[in-house]
């Protein structure tokens, strides 16, 4: 749709007493704004309703149409779409999801595609992305607080740690989704870091058998957590040596983060220089050199 606006930055006013109508008399420029159909991938967080971002609120709000993950957003969240139409993507296959995307963004309605926690984490929206591209449809990303962050909120950890890691893995456990040689779990278990796995509470035996091989030894920490930041989440500590019976006595079995690292608990760690009085940066000097 093309609306021409047209601007007048000078008009010539004629007085009533001559009998003129008001018309303009220069146009400066004529304006041509395009509304261009596009969908909405936003992430609604990892549960909390109060989690959600000020925009993705709003976009929930205002749409006309929202397609949603399934029983991963939670209900409270669903309810801030007062006036749209709802549409559980749970029973419907990749070209059902598309087609609905399609036709509705093609009629100018606001569409939300609704992810839980951040769509760019396994949250298969680049071959949506790429379908509604070759169809003219823009399609514009709004992240959310992932699940992992969640978790570390509710084992109450810092994920990098001086002295002990710097570094993060996110990553799954191998099943009817390959994963390249290069990130078998023995091959990220290498550097010791924080390691993270999504959508793989289920293969906790493999992991903790891959994890093992690969260097980390079993009293290592692992953290477990089922449905981050939701009513019913539940926290789950152990070891290496010990996690697997702790998860099946708690009967979880999906929905739930993997994190296993040292800095779980720590025996020791480092300062951060950042606040260090003997450490200058850009917005402090070093007080004690």
């Amino acid at each position: 749709m093309i609306e021409i606006i047209r601007v007048c930055s000078r008009w010539n006013k004629v007085t009533k007493e001559i009998g003129y109508t008001i018309i303009p008399k220069f146009i400066n420029h004529v304006i041509c704004r395009i509304n261009v159909s596009r969908v909405y991938f936003v992430g609604c967080g990892p549960g909390d309703p109060e989690l959600i971002t000020i925009k993705a609120k709003k976009l929930i709000q205002k749409a006309d149409v929202v397609v949603y993950s399934g029983s991963l957003i939670p209900p409270p969240i669903l309810k801030l779409c007062k006036k749209g139409e709802l549409y559980d993507a749970a029973g419907l296959v990749r070209e059902e999801i598309f087609d609905l995307l399609y036709k509705n963004a093609k009629s100018d309605k606001l569409v939300v595609r609704l992810h839980d926690g951040d769509p760019s984490i396994y949250g298969a929206i680049k071959e949506q992305i790429d379908n509604l591209e070759k169809k003219g449809i823009e399609s514009i990303i709004v992240p959310g607080i992932t699940a992992f962050l969640a978790s570390a909120a509710a084992l109450g950890i810092q994920l990098t740690l001086p002295g002990v890691t710097q570094t993060i893995i996110v990553t799954r456990a191998e099943s009817r989704t390959k994963v390249p040689k290069r990130e078998k779990i023995s091959e990220l278990a290498k550097h010791k870091a924080t390691l993270i796995f999504y959508l793989s509470v289920h293969l906790l035996s493999n992991i903790v058998k891959e994890a093992v091989a690969g260097g980390y030894k079993k009293s290592t920490p692992v953290g477990v957590v089922y449905r981050a930041s939701w009513d019913d989440q539940k926290i789950i500590k152990g070891t290496l040596d010990d996690i697997v019976k702790k998860v099946r006595d708690e009967k979880i079995t999906r929905t739930a983060i993997v994190i296993i690292s040292d800095v779980i608990d720590p025996k020791t760690y480092e300062y951060s220089k950042l606040y260090d009085k003997k450490f200058s940066h850009g917005y402090r000097k070093a007080k004690i050199k």
